[in-house]
C-alpha cells in the first residue's frame, strides 16, 4: 500500500476545517432541511465487519439521517451480501433521499481506496483492529473502532500515533462513557463526594486461553485466510471464528484477551475515568494468588487499588462513602448521595449525546470525541497488563510514562506480538 495519501475533496475540506475551526459539514438547520441532511452534507460511511456489533452499528447508521452507508466489507460472503440487501432495501423503502446501490468488498484495502468515503466503522475481531484502523487513518478516513482498541499494548499506542499524524477523528466504542449514570458516578468521585478514593472493585471475566480445535470444512464464501490475517495459522473451525460471547474467538488468545479485555475495556475504562487517569495507568499489577482467582489487583502511584471482582459493574470506595454503577444501575452509600447536585464550579465531565452521535458531531467540528483513541489506548493498556500478569502468574511493574514493563524482559515481550507475514503495522 502506498505511503502517500491521495489528495481528495474530503482531505482538502478536512484540512481547511481544521485550519479555520469551521465545520466541514454544514448543519442541516442552516440549509433549512430540518432533520434531513442535504446530499453534500451527509457523512459517507464504510462498514468493515457486519457481524454481531457490526450488525448493531449497521442498524443504527441505517436509521440516522446524517450518514449514508455506501460500502460494506466482510470476509463472510453471506453476511456481506445480507448487509448489502438490508442497506439497499432500507434506502429504497425510505424517504431519506439516499440511493440504493451499496458496494461490497472482501478486502478492506479496496473499500479504503475509495475517495468518496468519509469515515469507517470497524467491528472485526480484535487481532485486526490495529492494522485496519491505521490503514484507515492513512487513507484519510475518520474512524469508529470497536473496543477493546487493540490486541496488544504496542498496537494501541501505534493507533494513537497514526490518528495524531493524520488528523483522524477516532472514536473508541466504549459506549459506557456516553451514559448519564456512568458520567454522574465518576463526577461524584472526581468531586470528592465519597471522600478520598481508596479502592475500586471492577466486575470482569476471565482472560483468553490457547485453543486446540479440530479442523472443519470452510463454509462456501468464507475467506478463512483473510479472517486469520496477522494471527498464527490454524485450521478452520466454527467455534474459532464464532463471535459468540460465551466462547469463540473472544476467548482465544491469538485473537483477543478474553473477558479481561472485552468487559475490561468497558469497566476499567470507567474506573480510569473516575480516577482521572486517562493517558496514564497503574504502576504495579499483581495476579490472583492460590484459589482466589478473582483478586487480580492493580496499584496506582497514589495508593489507590483496583481489584477484579466484588462489584456490580464498578464500585468506587472512599473514606466517606461509596458509589456503584453499571448499566441501568446506580447505588450510593449513603443513599442520599445519589441525589447530589454537581455544582457549576465543580468538575463536569464530557457529556456525550451518544457514542455514534458524538463521533458525527466531532467529525463536523474536527474535535476529539468522548472516547478518543488515546483514552481507548489507556484503557486497553490496563486490560493487557492484567492479562500479562495473569498469564505469567507473577507481579509486574509498569511505567505509565514510558509505557514499559520494568526489570522483566520476558514479561515485556508481551507488550507486542509477532504477526504472520505479510501483515505488519505501518503508520
Amino acid at each position: 500500500m502506498s505511503n502517500h495519501r491521495t489528495v481528495t475533496r474530503r482531505s482538502v475540506l478536512k484540512a481547511s476545517a481544521a485550519a479555520l475551526a469551521f465545520p466541514y459539514f454544514v448543519p442541516d438547520s442552516a440549509l433549512g432541511k430540518g432533520s434531513r441532511a442535504a446530499p453534500g452534507n451527509r457523512i459517507a460511511l464504510g462498514m468493515i465487519g457486519v457481524g454481531n456489533m457490526g450488525g448493531a452499528h449497521l442498524n443504527y447508521f441505517l436509521n440516522h439521517s446524517e450518514a449514508q452507508i455506501i460500502a460494506i466489507c466482510d470476509v463472510n460472503g453471506e453476511k456481506r451480501e445480507s448487509a448489502k440487501s438490508q442497506v439497499d432495501e432500507r434506502y429504497t423503502a425510505s424517504s431519506s433521499g439516499f440511493a440504493a446501490g451499496c458496494h461490497t468488498y472482501n478486502d478492506f484495502e479496496d473499500l479504503l481506496a475509495r475517495d468518496d468515503i468519509d469515515a469507517v466503522c470497524i467491528a472485526v475481531p480484535d487481532h485486526w483492529h490495529a492494522i485496519i484502523a491505521i490503514a484507515a487513518c492513512r487513507a484519510g478516513k475518520d474512524v469508529y473502532c470497536e473496543k477493546p482498541l487493540s490486541l496488544t499494548i504496542h498496537e494501541a499506542w501505534e493507533m494513537v500515533r497514526a490518528a495524531r499524524r493524520y488528523g483522524t477523528v477516532f472514536q473508541t466504542g466504549s459506549q459506557q462513557r456516553s451514559s448519564d449514570n456512568f458520567r454522574f458516578a465518576c463526577e461524584l468521585v472526581r468531586n470528592g463526594c465519597i471522600g478520598k478514593l481508596l479502592r475500586i472493585n471492577v466486575s470482569i471475566g476471565e482472560p483468553s486461553k490457547e485453543a486446540y480445535l479440530p479442523e472443519e470444512p470452510i463454509p462456501a464464501g468464507f475467506d478463512w485466510q483473510r479472517w486469520l490475517g496477522p494471527a498464527p495459522w490454524q485450521p478452520y473451525s466454527n467455534e474459532r471464528s464464532s463471535g459468540n460471547y460465551s466462547g469463540g474467538w473472544r476467548m482465544i488468545r491469538d485473537y483477543s484477551g478474553g473477558m479481561t479485555t472485552d468487559w475490561g475495556a468497558h469497566h476499567f475504562d470507567i474506573a480510569q475515568w473516575g480516577m482521572g487517569r486517562d493517558g496514564s495507568g497503574p504502576i504495579e499489577i499483581h495476579p490472583p494468588s492460590g484459589k482466589a482467582r478473582e483478586n487480580l489487583r492493580f496499584v496506582y502511584d497514589d495508593g489507590v487499588e483496583m481489584v477484579r471482582g466484588g462489584a456490580n459493574g464498578v464500585l468506587f470506595t472512599g473514606t466517606d462513602g461509596k458509589v456503584e454503577v453499571n448499566r441501568g444501575h446506580l447505588q450510593t452509600w449513603p443513599d442520599q448521595l445519589k441525589n447530589q447536585r454537581i455544582g457549576p464550579n465543580d468538575i463536569h465531565l464530557y457529556e456525550s449525546p451518544g457514542q455514534q452521535q458524538d463521533w458525527f458531531n466531532c467529525i463536523r467540528t474536527r474535535s476529539r470525541p468522548i472516547c478518543d483513541v488515546e483514552i481507548g489506548a489507556s484503557s486497553a493498556t490496563v486490560c493487557h497488563l492484567g492479562n500479562i500478569a495473569y498469564w505469567l502468574n507473577r507481579s509486574i511493574k509498569w511505567d505509565p510514562k514510558r509505557r514499559t514493563i520494568i526489570d522483566d524482559p520476558n514479561a515485556a515481550r508481551w507488550i507486542d506480538r509477532p504477526k504472520r507475514a505479510p501483515w505488519r503495522l505501518y503508520v
